[in-house]
């Protein structure tokens, strides 16, 4: 049996291995042990650790002790620290620096030993206890080196103006995209062989994971196997770009990282941040082009895009490099830039270009008031001028209010001569469809790229295109480039540059794999956080009714029938009876009540709220069952004096027959008996009364709202999407940040708090028992008979389905042999959840491959 969570925080890892590997399943799938043990075990140290911070702890040690002899030209003793690369090739006395051993480590060995002939540096009183200690910290972190950052000469500045590269000929006729033109081009100059593509069950569930976030229904799945037209693959990237919800709800991710905008942390409760939910929401579903989406948050045509531009206000005193202007100029040429203005926000940067000048410019076009310069936390008695990074485009007008400067900063940043702007963006989404940026890290935009004409390919065609997000990703994915193999990892020396092997398969984030679980197991919950109204406003036309307009009525006890007014405080049950002779593929809905309600079908919470002008979704499938069903509401009347109370209620369960609404009508019944906390009446109560329709505002404010909940199905629309919510233990284990600070990429190692969270966490756990309890009631449903063989062969068609669903495959015969051998011929729900916890911890599931 599945195991539950460890009750004993002092739980070994040892014995939570020897008990993973002693339950039934263990044998089967080790690639998923391998998955959530092996790698786990592999990355503990890395739990939890900030980045090394190289340029302040280790770089004015090199620079102050080693420079003179071993930079520049300079190379005594053949040891270069240009770079990492010359680093670690060693000099004459051996390359070993990595090594934590005083005794083997030559660089540990020289800066710490007393023999005043071997000790480095020669001359001066050597390096002090920290400066020893700050190495020693260093080569335990793995001589971590800032991205692009080199004592020697600076041979590349990344170009200001766009270019329009000449693209190569084609390699062959069916090889025309411009993206193949230049990588086989590429790759022909390194006598590389072309790249294989993948089959077409790998291809839609990639498509679908990178676009829209999930996972293709079996059925979905089929019909793209199916279709044997030349250009399905393109259709499918269309479809799925058109798909307006899921593609907003699944880049959320994307941009929350990006614009450090949450639903909750730090800033929030004191009023210290505020949110850009409901703009960037809007502004994505609408396809906002990215210049005026980048021109609203640096100069906010209102108050709900000023958040980012606004940062956070801390709590008492804060640092120079904290406060909101420079929290600006920071956040503007990482977000927009891809450059690092931190060290340049507290002097002169060591690792680029940029000054301290630099960033007090960029946040003096913020500031309301004159900004005083500090280096290094003290100030220099100099007052900032408002400026501009590339003065070659324009500049900023010092004497301007700061709302024109800031509309003045946003033409510049936007300006269609900054080439840096746009190869930036494409660039990050390059790296989020391909694992991999052209510069790679993602911030270290002053790097140069592996390939320069690709990287100003996609920029200038992205300003061609209108700045059109969608219109990058169509031409990304459309690329034979995007559907060639997954680049092959192997160990290789730092020193080798990159070279383009294919996509990198990705570990999903965190949203996507909590979406993932959801859509198998049923679990999304029914409410969400962000601040928002999903989807695109519905202009509902009465004239021409749609079969996704609301069927049901607002009704209420008999208290509601004119000229009567419900009194404040009432409570009653009301009730609907329905039978199913077989479960539905789908069943979903949506509900309301002015003032409260709890909803429950056949005994299972499924929903509750209390705000009256609130409307919520909800997913029933995993509550219904064959022959009657039961739907009980509890509903409360609010206020202080009699007042209008009503329900909405309404349901579609679909299946290939069609689709069949169970709407709130008079025909419904309630009673004035009160349910107790798990939705039950006293046993007798025989008071029951049909219910009435009841009038008041409810229909005209909400019913653009309960369309739009019928209008989206339950998987792929209407289930609240992870990126609407909170983020908890479990998605901060996998990786979602807090977003007090841009992130542009996301760490890529398991850790062993993940392990832990995945193989043992009770979040996870409950997800698929209720998962298993509703793929039994599937099976229980597609069984057509009582005996062993019709059993057997609703569990393998039940199987089947799990696995199309998960993996886009069917499971292989080793598969089936192995689950036959452990659980038989028949499933019940222990095995179920076994099975599916398998499946989700396979490598095969967790990556986007």
């Amino acid at each position: 049996m599945r195991l539950s969570p460890t009750t004993h925080a002092e739980a070994s890892f040892h014995s939570m291995f020897k008990n993973l590997i002693n339950r039934p399943f263990a044998p089967w799938l080790p690639a998923a042990l391998g998955c959530v043990l092996g790698f786990g075990f592999m990355h503990s140290a890395s739990m939890g650790q900030e980045p090394f911070d190289f340029a302040h702890k280790v770089l004015p040690v090199l620079k102050k002790h080693c420079a003179e002899c071993h930079t520049g030209d300079q190379k005594k003793g053949g040891l270069s620290l240009n770079s990492r690369e010359s680093m670690l090739a060693g000099g004459e006395s051996g390359a070993e620096v990595l090594s934590n051993d005083r005794s083997t480590s030559e660089l540990l060995a020289r800066v710490t030993t007393k023999d005043p002939d071997l000790r480095m540096p020669p001359e001066g009183p050597g390096l002090s206890e920290l400066e020893i200690a700050a190495i020693e910290q260093w080569v335990r972190a793995g001589l971590p080196w800032e991205q692009g950052f080199s004592f020697g000469a600076q041979g590349y500045e990344p170009p200001l103006l766009p270019r329009r590269p000449e693209l190569p000929a084609p390699s062959s006729p069916d090889r025309t995209h411009p993206i193949d033109r230049i990588l086989d081009a590429d790759r022909a100059a390194r006598s590389l062989a072309p790249l294989r593509s993948i089959k077409d069950e790998v291809f839609i569930r990639r498509l679908y994971l990178d676009l829209i976030g999930l996972l293709p229904t079996p059925e979905q799945t089929q019909a793209f196997l199916a279709d044997a037209t030349a250009d399905k693959h393109l259709k499918l990237i269309r479809s799925l770009l058109d798909r307006d919800i899921e593609y907003t709800e699944h880049w959320l991710t994307f941009w929350n990282d990006q614009l450090r905008n949450d639903y909750s942390g730090t800033g929030f409760i004191t009023g210290g941040r505020t949110q850009i939910s409901k703009w960037l929401y809007e502004a994505l579903i609408h396809n906002k082009p990215y210049d005026a989406m980048a021109r609203e948050l640096i100069a906010p045509l209102s108050g709900e895009s000023a958040g980012f531009a606004n940062g956070i206000r801390w709590r008492g005193e804060v640092s120079a490099g904290q406060t909101v202007e420079i929290q600006f100029a920071q956040s503007l040429g990482q977000a927009f830039l891809g450059i690092n203005l931190k060290c340049a926000s507290c002097h002169d940067s060591f690792i680029d270009r940029w000054t301290l000048k630099d960033a007090y410019g960029l946040a003096a076009v913020y500031s309301n008031s004159p900004l005083q310069i500090h280096r290094c936390d003290k100030p220099i008695g100099q007052t900032a001028s408002p400026g501009w990074l590339f003065e070659e485009l324009g500049k900023i007008d010092a004497q301007a209010a700061q709302p024109e400067r800031l509309k003045q900063l946003a033409g510049l940043m936007t300006h269609p001569q900054n080439g840096r702007f746009s190869r930036t963006i494409v660039n990050r989404f390059w790296h989020r469809m391909m694992g991999y940026g052209i510069v790679h890290p993602t911030d270290a935009m002053q790097s140069q790229p592996w390939n320069e004409d690709l990287l100003d390919h996609l920029a200038v065609d992205f300003v061609d295109q209108g700045y059109n997000l969608k219109e990058l990703l169509f031409t990304i994915a459309s690329s034979e480039a995007y559907r060639a193999e997954s680049e092959r990892l192997e160990e290789r020396e730092s020193t080798v540059p990159y070279t383009y092997q294919g996509p990198r398969a990705r570990r999903m984030t965190a949203e996507q794999f909590v979406d993932a679980v959801w859509q198998l197991t049923g679990s999304a919950p029914n409410k969400f956080d962000a601040p928002i109204q999903r989807g695109k406003p519905i202009e509902i036309d009465v004239a021409q009714p749609k079969a996704t307009d609301p069927q049901g009525v607002w009704i209420w006890s008999d208290t509601a029938r004119s000229p009567s007014v419900p009194p404040a405080g009432e409570k009653i049950a009301l009730r609907k009876s329905f039978t199913l002779d077989a479960l539905p593929n789908q069943a979903f809905g949506v509900i309301t009540c002015d003032n409260e309600y709890r909803l429950w079908i056949n005994d299972r919470l499924i929903a509750q709220d209390k705000a009256w002008e609130s409307l919520e979704s909800f997913d029933a499938i995993a509550a219904l069952r064959v022959g009657q069903n039961v739907i009980l509401v509890e509903a409360i009347n609010g206020g202080n004096g009699p007042n209008p109370a009503a329900l909405y209620f309404e349901m579609k369960l679909i299946d290939p027959r069609g689709a069949v609404s169970i709407a709130s009508s008079d025909k419904w019944e309630y009673t004035a008996s009160a349910l107790d906390a798990q939705g039950k009446l006293a046993e007798g109560v025989n008071d029951w009364k049909e219910a009435v329709v009841a009038d008041g505002p409810w229909g005209g404010r909400l019913k653009n709202e309960i369309a739009m909940g019928l209008a989206r199905g339950p998987l792929d629309g209407p289930m609240v999407r992870a990126s609407l919510i909170k983020a908890d233990p479990l998605m901060r284990s996998l990786g979602r940040p807090n977003r007090d600070q841009i992130v542009s990429m996301r760490p890529t190692e398991l850790t062993t708090l993940e392990a832990m969270d995945l193989s043992n966490g009770q979040t996870l756990a409950d997800w698929l028992e209720r998962g298993a309890a509703l793929w039994n009631a599937r099976r229980v449903s597609a069984q057509t008979g009582d005996t062993a063989a019709s059993a057997a062969v609703a569990s393998r068609e039940l199987i089947d389905r799990i696995y199309m669903h998960a993996l886009s495959r069917h499971p292989r015969s080793e598969e089936i042999e192995t689950i036959d051998q452990w659980v038989g011929p028949t499933l019940e729900v222990t095995e179920l959840e076994d099975i599916l916890w398998s499946v989700v911890m396979l490598p095969e599931f967790q990556y986007v491959r």
